[in-house]
C-alpha cells in the first residue's frame, strides 16, 4: 500500500473515532448541571433508597447504577492477623468470614490506600482502622458475635452487634488483630456498598427509577450523592484520554 494512502486512512480514522466521542465531552458538563436536581426522592428509609431519574440518558442513568453497587468505596476487613485460633473455624475461614462484615464508613475522614498521602503498604492512621477481638476463655459452649470487635475508631466498626462469626465449645479460643481499609467491590465483593442496585422503567420514556439498598456501611442517600461524583470523575478522566489522543 501507498504510505500516503495509508497515513490518510490512519488520519480519517482517528478523525471518524473523535467524532463518536463528542457527546462524552457534552455529558461532562451535562452531569455537573442536572445530576443533582434531576433526582426527586420517591422514597427512603435507612437501609434503601428510591429516586426518579429525569431526562437522563439510559447509558449515564445505568453507569450510576453500576457504580452505586460496587463503585462507591466502602470499609471492610482486609488483614487478618491471627494470634490464636483453637475453635473448628480454619485460620482462613476465620479470616474470609471476617471480611465479609459489613463495617461503618466515613468518607470524609478517611482515604483509600491508593490515594493516601502515606503511600505505604502497611498503611496509616488516615487509611486503616485497627479492630481486635479476643474471646477469652469459656467453660459453655457459645458464639462470638461482631459486639465483641473492638475498634480504635468509633465510626468505623461493624454495622450490627448480632453478626455471627464463630461458635466455641468450652476450651475454646479465638484473638485476632484486623485492619479494615476503604475498597471498591469492583476489586471484592466485600466492598460493595450496596446489596441492590436496579433501574427501572416507568410509563414515561425519559423517566426511570434507581433503587439501592445500602449494606449499612453508608447511608442509601450518601451511596447517590457519591455515585454520582464519582460517574462524573470518570467521565472527566475519559475527556481528558481523547484530549491527550486529540493532541
Amino acid at each position: 500500500m501507498n504510505l500516503s494512502i495509508s497515513k490518510e486512512i490512519k488520519q480519517n480514522q482517528k478523525t471518524a473515532f473523535l467524532l463518536c466521542l463528542k457527546p462524552a465531552r457534552f455529558l461532562c458538563g451535562f452531569w455537573r448541571f442536572c445530576s443533582l436536581s434531576s433526582l426527586d426522592i420517591i422514597s427512603k428509609d435507612d437501609q434503601k433508597i428510591s429516586v426518579k431519574l429525569k431526562g437522563i440518558p439510559l447509558q449515564y442513568a445505568n453507569a450510576l447504577r453500576r457504580v452505586c453497587l460496587n463503585g462507591v468505596p466502602v470499609f471492610a476487613i482486609d488483614t487478618v492477623d491471627i494470634i490464636e485460633n483453637s475453635s473448628v473455624l480454619p485460620d482462613e475461614g476465620l479470616a474470609h468470614r471476617l471480611g465479609l462484615i459489613p463495617i461503618t464508613t466515613d468518607l470524609t475522614r478517611f482515604n483509600e490506600p491508593s490515594k493516601c498521602e502515606c503511600q505505604s503498604e502497611t498503611g496509616c492512621s488516615n487509611c486503616k482502622v485497627m479492630l481486635v477481638l479476643d474471646s477469652g476463655d469459656s467453660d459453655v459452649t457459645r458464639s462470638v458475635l461482631t459486639n465483641e470487635l473492638s475498634s480504635e475508631d468509633d465510626s468505623i466498626k461493624p454495622v450490627s452487634d448480632k453478626i455471627p462469626i464463630v461458635q466455641l465449645a468450652p476450651g475454646q479460643r479465638i484473638k485476632i488483630e484486623c485492619y479494615a481499609k476503604l475498597g471498591r467491590g469492583t476489586e471484592h465483593a466485600k466492598w460493595n456498598s450496596a446489596n441492590i442496585s436496579t433501574l427501572t422503567d416507568t410509563d414515561k420514556e425519559d423517566v426511570k427509577v434507581l433503587t439501592v439498598e445500602s449494606t449499612g456501611a453508608l447511608k442509601p442517600e450518601q451511596i447517590i450523592v457519591s455515585g454520582v461524583d464519582e460517574v462524573s470523575n470518570r467521565i472527566d478522566q475519559f475527556k481528558e484520554m481523547i484530549d491527550q489522543v486529540e493532541a
